[in-house]
């Protein structure tokens, strides 16, 4: 009882961060007008460039503020992401996603808020996923070269690990049927370039390609990320990819 009064506690001081408004235009003139210019001129044109669409662009900069616990600028962008054409469903989706990619605390810092927003736009739980829905098809081929590959490192050492990694998130969360697995895998690529976890990056995507996403799109979505991430995390991350889409295009 103590322990469930104390996460309830720290939740509720989560939403009361959250719910401080992003700083305003004039706020960015009064201590730093040259980033004023920069969110006026290059940020705002970023959102207009074609290479990626403005929904994909809401679902890379969700995945980017959730994946490095930025909750100042969430309600502006869950906004954004509404009228972007990200569905209800869509950002639960996501925000359940990166609780296993970026951790439990930067999702329930999302929760805060996104609770905020839903009751502003009056969305209600016939919007959003259910707790256990049916689950997608498995790719077979592609789980058994995983479960292989990831069992031959790290079974031996990290039984329980391998375990999880098999039943809880690719025999089920990658399999829920409201974010699309090309959709999904841009949430997933998108947090591991936020959180500079490029070791990673190979993996999920060549996944994300596989899935549907095109080499453009992902090199939008790097130059897109730039901006919210910061460029050396994306700096990092672009020999990486590069030797992904080379590899692929032999």
């Amino acid at each position: 009882m103590k322990l469930l009064a104390a996460a309830l506690a720290s939740l509720s001081l989560v939403a009361s961060a959250s719910a401080q408004p992003a700083p305003a235009r004039e706020d960015l003139r009064i201590v730093a007008p040259g980033l004023e210019k920069y969110a006026q001129g290059p940020v705002g044109d970023l959102w207009t460039r074609a290479g990626l669409s403005s929904r994909d662009r809401s679902i890379v900069t969700l995945a980017a503020l959730v994946a490095r616990n930025q909750a100042i600028e969430m309600p502006r962008h869950l906004a954004l992401a509404l009228d972007n054409g990200v569905k209800p469903r869509e950002i639960s989706e996501i925000i359940t996603h990166l609780a296993f990619y970026s951790g439990w605390a930067n999702a329930t810092s999302a929760v805060a808020a996104a609770k905020n927003v839903f009751a502003e736009r009056k969305i209600g739980p016939d919007q959003l996923p259910a707790a256990s829905p049916s689950l997608l098809p498995i790719d077979q081929a592609w789980e058994t070269q995983r479960e292989r590959r990831v069992g031959e490192q790290f079974g031996a050492a990290f039984p329980a690990m391998v375990q999880n990694t098999t039943e809880i998130l690719f025999r089920d969360l990658w399999l829920r049927p409201d974010l699309a697995p090309r959709d999904r895998s841009l949430v997933t690529v998108s947090a591991l370039i936020a959180n500079g976890q490029v070791a990673q990056l190979p993996t999920h995507l060549n996944k994300a390609m596989d899935n549907g996403l095109t080499q453009g799109e992902a090199a939008e979505a790097l130059a897109h990320l730039a901006f919210y991430v910061g460029w050396p995390n994306v700096f990092s991350a672009m020999p990486v990819a590069k030797e992904v889409f080379e590899k692929r295009g032999r």
